[in-house]
């Protein structure tokens, strides 16, 4: 390990730290926007996990959230709390491997069409169970799990998913997933067993997306479908981690904080058109800063020394 490296998990580790105190500090409205923010930063740092190096853009992310909220919702009467979590961490992950064996022959627009589709898919499936087995839309989730406990529980996963992406990052596994992102035919004439890489990737996204899902169940007194699987969801990650930055580790966290905070003015000024108002934020995020705030500070680093001279 490299002084670099020691010195940003040192600063990541002091900013965890830090973070873990926002609870004792803040309350009601600060801290409900807290649990938001730590919410992104996990799920746009998983799937950036997956999608920054491969370049495979999955709007997936609202299946398996809303499939690991509603295994917490459906079995908290049977089952305790944690070995939910288990069990919404293992249902992601096979729903991931099942998709990844499913899609091994497709790419770009297809791929992108194809877990939107799926994420609805679960969506409508979920709603005609609940239909036909005569219940209401909804379920029913009391616990006695408050939400100072959510945020810790969510900002404990958010450092796992830090460091195990870190740790990816310098393994084999990720530099096959660059390769794979730069030119998949050559990653294959190489001898990198493409299908494996993709699908390892996207098994650990899938299953920490489907544990975030598990995690916030509480905090809503009823769970539906259409919160669950919520498909704006899926695209409020994307631009978030486009907006930060897709190509390093710490990108997604620079789109996350500003976009969270802008995002819940743009709901309460225009309630009615949020999504005219979060396809306006994928242009200009796309036209404007293409590599995103983590581009744009590469940049500004490379220039300084031009400007000394």
């Amino acid at each position: 390990m490299t002084g670099t490296e020691k010195t940003g998990l040192a600063v990541g580790a002091a900013i965890f730290l830090a973070a873990a105190f926002v609870p004792l500090l803040s309350g009601g409205y600060g801290l409900s926007l807290a649990v938001t923010v730590v919410m992104y930063a996990v799920l746009t740092t998983s799937w950036t996990l997956f999608s920054g190096p491969t370049h495979y853009i999955s709007l997936a992310t609202a299946a398996f959230f809303g499939l690991g909220m509603y295994t917490v919702a459906a079995l908290i009467e049977v089952f305790p709390y944690p070995v939910l979590l288990v069990m919404a961490t293992i249902v992601g992950a096979v729903l991931a491997a099942l998709i990844g064996l499913a899609t091994l022959r497709l790419s770009g627009v297809y791929f992108v069409i194809f877990t939107l589709g799926l994420a609805e898919m679960v969506r409508q499936l979920v709603t005609w169970v609940q239909t036909t087995m005569g219940t209401s839309s909804g379920l029913v989730v009391l616990t006695g799990i408050d939400e100072p406990m959510i945020y810790w529980q969510l900002l404990a996963l958010a450092a796992a998913v830090y460091l195990v992406s870190w740790r990816i990052g310098r393994s084999r596994l990720g530099f096959a997933l660059r390769i794979i992102g730069g030119d998949e035919v050559v990653a294959r004439h190489s001898g990198i067993n493409t299908a494996h890489a993709k699908i390892a990737l996207f098994v650990i996204s899938g299953s920490v997306a489907a544990l975030t899902g598990a995690i916030l169940a509480p905090r809503w007194t009823y769970v539906e479908p259409v919160i669950a699987f919520s498909p704006m969801l899926s695209f409020l990650v994307v631009i978030m981690a486009l907006l930060g930055g897709v190509h390093r580790l710490w990108g997604p966290l620079l789109g996350v904080i500003p976009f969270t905070f802008l995002w819940d003015v743009v709901t309460a000024t225009f309630p009615n058109q949020t999504a005219l108002m979060l396809g306006l934020c994928f242009l200009l995020i796309v036209y404007i800063i293409p590599n995103g705030f983590a581009g744009l500070i590469e940049n500004l680093v490379r220039r300084r020394p031009l400007l000394a001279h």
